[in-house]
């Protein structure tokens, strides 16, 4: 679901919501075309177990495609370049009238492209679909995207244990907005469900924090993947008036699938961490009071630039000489946010320009082969 008109059959989407449905079809579409092309994978199980009606109204009034019709058109173009493999859409939502209309809608299935659209609860239908994911070679991805603040993890348990992703929206303005004032036990009973504590009241002290509520979200997921090795990247969606209104969160023990989510995100973001509006600050120079003299630009953890990964690499090698390139970009493949990938070029020019560094081209002494190595400057950046 992507809105507060949920009770329409074709919903306003928001722009923060056109740009989670831009997100998420930039990443289906390589993470489609990866696993297709590995001889192991012999199909792709996508479900959307809360998919409204698949058309929504823009602030213009024009009609504009939603998950559902975005992502099916990519999967069924997959789908026939792969016969021999099949692709299995699971469209859901309770309303009767969006998912009439989403049949009408979504393309015709072939000899291997399926698509089941039903209306029930979506803990219903994900309890029924995770019985079922010890099927050999089927690689899952699944999209959890309620309204409001309000997440059965029981449910989504098998997944998380399966081989797959696992994609959640976490409506975190929901609670900032509402915890102080809830009065009904039924909704208290949702916050403690959501956030797996045992008495509403240990929610009270969170308030309007909304880190303290992102924070309990990503330990839940900790604890159910089990001892697995495990990969959570998460990208807050703000409005018009700068609010944040939701985190949309990765999950996945693939580790390319994870660095392919970081680059898409920053991607869609226009090479920021959010689509948060900082009104050029980001740019705007200041002094460094931890290096007395020498001038910084404004970091905002809700927004990260490009010039920030930078600061964070000069950060973690400052005096280093002769590290290998490649092992400095491989110092971002575990980071929950910065990618390693999409923007090597941009980095490395940041570190010559702005951080001192000196890149050059050497021969490796025991193979021979030529790499490039990069040398750190001592303290922090300056502009003299």
């Amino acid at each position: 679901m992507a809105s507060s008109n949920n009770h329409e059959t074709i919903s306003r989407a928001s722009l923060h919501t056109q740009k989670k449905f831009e997100l998420i079809e930039k990443y289906i579409m390589p993470w489609a075309q990866k696993l297709m092309n590995n001889s192991n994978c012999k199909g792709l199980v996508f479900i959307d177990c809360m998919c409204n009606s698949g058309l929504y109204y823009d602030a213009n009034n024009a009609l504009i495609e939603g998950t559902p019709l975005r992502v099916s058109r990519i999967l069924r173009n997959i789908a026939g370049q792969y016969p021999c493999k099949h692709v299995y859409l699971y469209f859901n939502d309770r309303d009767e009238a969006k998912t009439a209309l989403l049949s009408e809608i979504v393309p015709k299935e072939t000899a291997n492209f399926h698509i089941e659209i039903t209306s029930k609860d979506a803990s219903e239908l994900l309890r029924t679909i995770g019985s079922k994911l010890s099927q050999p070679n089927l690689h899952y991805f699944l999209l959890y995207d309620p309204y409001d603040a309000n997440i059965d993890w029981e449910a989504l348990l098998p997944f998380f244990r399966h081989w797959g992703e696992v994609m959640i929206n976490h409506m975190v303005s929901d609670p900032v907005r509402a915890i102080s004032q809830v009065k009904k036990k039924s909704t208290m009973q949702k916050y403690e469900g959501t956030y797996m504590v045992s008495d509403f009241e240990k929610l009270v002290p969170f308030g309007s924090d909304k880190t303290a509520y992102e924070k309990r979200i990503l330990q839940i997921i900790n604890a159910l993947k089990g001892k697995r090795r495990y990969y959570v990247a998460a990208y807050p969606f703000y409005n018009t008036q700068n609010s944040q209104m939701y985190s949309l969160i990765h999950c996945t023990s693939n580790p390319v699938g994870f660095e392919l989510y970081k680059k898409t995100a920053w991607q869609t973001f226009g090479d920021h961490s959010s689509n948060k509006n900082n009104h050029g600050r980001e740019n705007q120079l200041m002094l460094d009071f931890d290096g007395p003299g020498t001038l910084t630009t404004q970091t905002d953890e809700s927004c990260f630039t490009v010039l920030d990964i930078a600061k964070y690499i000069h950060y973690c090698f400052k005096g280093q000489r002769d590290v290998p390139l490649e092992a400095v970009y491989g110092s971002l493949k575990s980071h929950p946010v910065f990618p390693a990938d999409g923007y090597r070029s941009q980095i490395r020019d940041y570190l010559k320009s702005d951080f001192g560094a000196e890149i050059k081209v050497a021969k490796d002494p025991v193979t021979g082969k030529k790499e490039t190595r990069i040398s750190f400057a001592e303290g922090k950046f300056n502009y003299e």
